[in-house]
């Protein structure tokens, strides 16, 4: 599926050669000045955001047009994946700095960056933060009788939309698991069309899970799933993912590792939130 077009143009500029446009869906996106019209190994190319469109009689040279199929954004860094078989996958990160001389004031920098520059500078990683729950808030759902639990967080009890547990912030929804035990997910079988309803509108968050406290392999066992044969659960399991291929669908070996996937996915996703640009290191 076609996400964007992605346009480079040659300009007559020595410093900043070449002019590239993003659609991204049916807006331009981003319209950069860059060094180079991709990045080699191990360089990353600095950009400049286009401020002003060219000048009426600026000479543009079309190189370039290729559909865009993917964008991932994951704050600062925004990856791009386009339509060809070579030199299709690249990243943009942007930064803001402050001035050294302008107290409150900072400025921008872009920089365009591809698996291979990416694996030269070898950069250093840090995982999102993720010390406890200590800040978060877990409103669960006024239904959940032993509910799971966050160490460290602010527990609220009512109602949510979609789920049975939600990170809240500032009385907004940033993530939702739905929790289903074998014999919860089992009985549900029993009304699939109330069961995809209600799917639909948890896959519809942002962030949100299904989050099953038993493994894949209890449903193919005779032993554990009397009340359906077998094949008949491989293929309602089958129909979730084809009904609903957004929805994220997590099986867990048992209650304790359930419980403790949702306070990572929680954290993680309550650590990109906190995430300033001006608080990043350099690339590479």
């Amino acid at each position: 599926m076609v996400k964007g077009i992605w346009i480079l143009e040659k300009t007559t500029s020595d410093r900043f050669p070449y002019r590239l446009q993003i659609i991204r869906g049916n807006k331009l996106w981003l319209v950069l000045h860059t060094q180079d019209r991709w990045p080699t190994a191990g360089r990353h190319i600095f950009c400049l955001r286009e401020s002003d469109p060219p000048e009426p009689g600026e000479i543009l040279e079309e190189t370039e047009r290729v559909n865009i199929t993917a964008f991932n954004d994951r704050g600062r860094r925004i990856s791009v994946i386009l339509d060809r078989k070579r030199y299709k996958r690249c990243d943009f990160l942007f930064l803001e700095k402050p001035y050294k001389n302008k107290p409150g004031e900072s400025y921008e920098q872009i920089f365009w960056l591809t698996q291979r520059s990416i694996e030269q500078h070898r950069p250093s990683f840090k995982l999102t933060p993720g010390k406890g729950e200590t800040g978060l808030t877990v409103c669960i759902h006024s239904n959940e009788k032993y509910p799971w639990r966050f160490p460290g967080a602010v527990i609220e009890r009512g109602a949510i939309p979609a789920g049975d547990y939600a990170l809240m912030n500032e009385g907004k929804m940033l993530a939702v698991v739905e929790r289903k035990t074998l014999d919860n997910l089992l009985a549900n079988f029993g009304t699939m069309p109330v069961l995809h309803q209600r799917l639909a509108e948890l896959a519809s968050q942002k962030n949100h899970a299904l989050v099953i406290e038993a493994p894949y392999a209890d449903f193919l066992n005779t032993k554990k799933v009397s009340y359906y044969t077998p094949a008949f659960c491989a293929r309602a399991i089958a129909e979730l993912h084809a009904r609903h291929p957004a929805l994220r669908i997590v099986f867990c070996a048992n209650r304790k590792v359930a419980n403790e996937w949702t306070r990572h996915f929680f954290s993680a996703v309550w650590g990109l939130q906190q995430e300033e640009f001006n608080n990043m290191d350099d690339p590479g």
